[in-house]
């Protein structure tokens, strides 16, 4: 096993448990000082929640990065990414099912249907500021104008530019002002400007999201690496915020869309801010098949296997950073439910407690009131039965059969509430469904950030 899946294996393991290590505790703590310290008038702090860094990510041969600022909506803030692709490279993607999908995500799927031709390589051009979504005839003009441009000056098909937008809806893109960055941009690109990268596409977000891996696969290793931005409008439908995935491995752009489309339903389906899907939501992820390694052909084989493991350790990474960074958050929360009649049963108890504005407003307040829960597993619309239930905090069984548990501890209880990072668990007691989802709590900022959002 390579270094970086037993890191991987690591964090997972802590994830679970809820426990953040002695690093993470310190990073946090100096982080809650600087925002207590900190003016009103300065810029919005760090996420408490936020990893100590931004991690050293391998570099992917045939990936390049750039990023500059064209002034979509902020002035000298950067706003814009570039990755170029080599010519080989397979993408798969998986997108919002929202009714009200933005230009760019239509393209890019109409792109990702089509045959492609992979001699010329590929690209994807990502801004910030602007969604345009809900924009009409003029949005999608805008994503051709600004991906022909990409195309012109990378000299590659326009078929072969895939587009993202993330911002304010329903304001018209200035696409211009992008497609007049470009010569700069073009000039920047950098097999080692993924963190830049991270930077260009945040909006709300409080720090850059990245994550990477690297495996031994046979006679070579495959790289992983990725970035993502997510902070609010966050429940996922089958993709999460924007996510850019890359790859060496030498794999067809059918398989990886096999082995992508059965990770995100652990990573990013499960996670959720504020119960708000986006019309903006996409996850790219490009193999450029410049690893050493043997091609990818059977999926059933331990190669692919072993891939498909370690890309979805760094998707659950990232979908994980993105809760961590919910709007305003100060408690990361891993609920856990089993016993259920079924894993669709599971999954929608799951998410009414992690949507829960109650639910969430208990845990900002570090109360310890258990009877939220209960509410949310009863109007979740899944099967349960009162008398079945059991309720637990972190290790602590705080209501079994249908009543408070006779060794509840309020005092107990409350000082566990106190932690950063917490664990809900449901067991319903009438089957065998299980679901782990991941959300954060509620407090006074996230209604600040959204009040002042297009001011």
């Amino acid at each position: 096993m390579a270094k970086g899946e037993k890191k991987a294996g690591a964090d997972k393991k802590k994830a679970k448990k809820g426990k953040p290590s002695k690093a993470q505790k310190l990073t946090r703590k100096a982080a809650k000082l600087a925002r207590a310290a900190m003016p009103s008038s300065s810029a919005p702090p760090v996420s408490p929640l936020a990893p100590d860094n931004f991690p050293d990510l391998p570099v992917i041969p045939g990936v390049e990065f750039a990023s500059a600022a064209a002034g979509v909506k902020y002035k000298g803030r950067t706003d814009v990414m570039l990755a170029r692709l080599a010519p080989g490279t397979s993408v798969a993607a998986v997108f919002t099912r929202s009714s009200t999908r933005a230009a760019c995500v239509l393209d890019c799927q109409e792109k990702l249907a089509a045959p492609a031709d992979t001699s010329h390589g590929a690209a994807i051009i990502v801004n910030s500021g602007n969604a345009n979504a809900f924009t009409g005839k003029a949005g999608r003009e805008a994503v051709d104008r600004l991906t022909g441009a990409v195309a012109e000056k990378l000299s590659m098909p326009a078929s072969r530019v895939f587009s993202s937008s993330t911002g304010v809806i329903g304001e018209p893109l200035p696409w211009e002002r992008i497609a007049a960055v470009l010569d700069e941009v073009r000039g920047r690109l950098d097999p080692d400007g993924a963190e830049d990268a991270a930077r260009a596409i945040m909006t709300t977000d409080t720090f850059p999201k990245g994550a990477g891996m690297i495996l031994d696969a046979g006679r070579g290793q495959i790289r992983i690496a990725g970035i993502a931005k997510g902070s609010g409008m966050v429940a996922p439908d089958m993709a999460t915020m924007l996510v850019y995935i890359f790859t060496d491995a030498k794999i067809s752009a059918e398989n990886l869309q096999k082995i992508l489309s059965r990770q995100v339903d652990e990573s990013f389906n499960a996670i959720t801010v504020d119960s708000d899907t986006s019309t903006s939501d996409a996850l790219l992820l490009a193999a450029t098949g410049q690893s050493d390694s043997d091609e990818i052909t059977d999926l059933r084989s331990k190669e692919a296997r072993r891939f498909a493991d370690a890309l979805g350790a760094v998707m659950l990474d990232l979908a994980q950073q993105v809760v961590m960074d919910g709007e305003g958050a100060s408690k990361f929360v891993e609920v856990q439910v089993t016993g259920a009649k079924s894993r669709a049963d599971a999954h929608q108890v799951a998410m009414a407690i992690a949507n829960s504005p109650l639910v969430k407003t208990a845990i900002a307040g570090e109360d310890a009131n258990w009877g939220r829960v209960v509410m949310a597993v009863g109007k979740s619309g899944a099967e349960a039965d009162r008398d079945r239930l059991t309720i637990r905090f972190g290790d602590m069984v705080v209501a079994e059969n249908g009543w408070r548990a006779p060794g509840y501890d309020e005092a107990e209880a409350s000082a566990y509430m106190k932690n950063d990072r917490l664990v809900l668990g449901v067991d319903l007691g009438i089957g065998e469904g299980s679901r782990t989802v991941w959300t954060c709590d509620l407090t006074h900022r996230y209604i600040d950030i959204n009040a002042d959002y297009r001011s």
